[in-house]
């Protein structure tokens, strides 16, 4: 990730939640030329995409507890500076936490939010690069 994409209000990183981790690599590394490599984080295997030899994403399986029948999808993150004050603000405006904010090791902070109309965002505050 730049150094720009971590800058608050930025988006920075997508990532896709897929039942088909495999597949998924098969498919987006033959369509968009991106390559791939795979990671090793607390539980799971998680595959960083990259374009130009710069990480720009990341594929993933979908998380043990996820809901029946969610289909994958694709994910984005935005940057804040401190995501505990944007989830606050958030519930605030009417939105609703979808993951409380929580740590992913090496990476940053993060949580999910479910604006008013329904749709959903990461926000993360990246570790310092």
């Amino acid at each position: 990730m730049s150094e720009q994409c971590a800058q608050h209000g930025m988006f920075n990183w997508n990532e896709l939640q897929t039942t088909d981790v495999a597949g998924a690599k098969a498919f987006y590394t033959r369509l968009f030329g991106w390559d791939t490599e795979e990671m090793a984080m607390p539980g799971m295997i998680y595959t960083v995409v990259k374009a130009g030899g710069k990480g720009i994403g990341g594929i993933m399986a979908m998380p043990q507890g996820t809901p029946q029948g969610m289909t994958p999808m694709w994910g984005a993150y935005v940057s804040v500076d401190d995501v505990d004050a944007t989830a606050q603000l958030a519930t605030q405006l009417g939105a609703r936490l979808l993951v409380e904010p929580q740590d992913i090791p090496q990476v940053g902070r993060f949580c999910v939010i479910q604006d008013p109309q329904g749709a959903v965002i990461n926000v993360i505050t990246p570790l310092p690069m």
